[in-house]
């Protein structure tokens, strides 16, 4: 007996994503957007808590959490390894000097 072309149980063709049934969704609008404010330079205080209540519609304090999450998470290295590793190395000097 052959299998049909659209048997959900036979495996998929090859480099499709049935091979990696547990591959991590991709980043999420909002944490994208945490990622594009990070990579900015901001002119004072305040403008990117600013930034962050207008563009985000989040508090700063969320905005952090969701930030210092990104950090530990590998899509968002993937994403932007530039940013991320800087983010990580001020992280890290940070709770050296506490």
């Amino acid at each position: 007996m052959t299998a049909h072309p659209d048997d959900p149980e036979e495996p998929g063709p090859a480099g499709t994503d049935a091979e990696v049934p547990d591959a991590p969704a991709p980043l999420s609008g909002q944490e994208r957007a945490v990622l594009a404010l990070e990579r900015r330079s901001w002119p004072g205080p305040g403008a990117k808590e600013r930034a962050v209540r207008e563009q985000l519609g989040i508090s700063p304090v969320r905005y952090y959490q969701l930030l210092n999450a990104l950090l530990d998470d590998r899509r968002a290295l993937e994403e932007d390894p530039v940013t991320v590793n800087r983010l990580r190395r001020v992280r890290d000097a940070r709770r050296g000097r506490r």
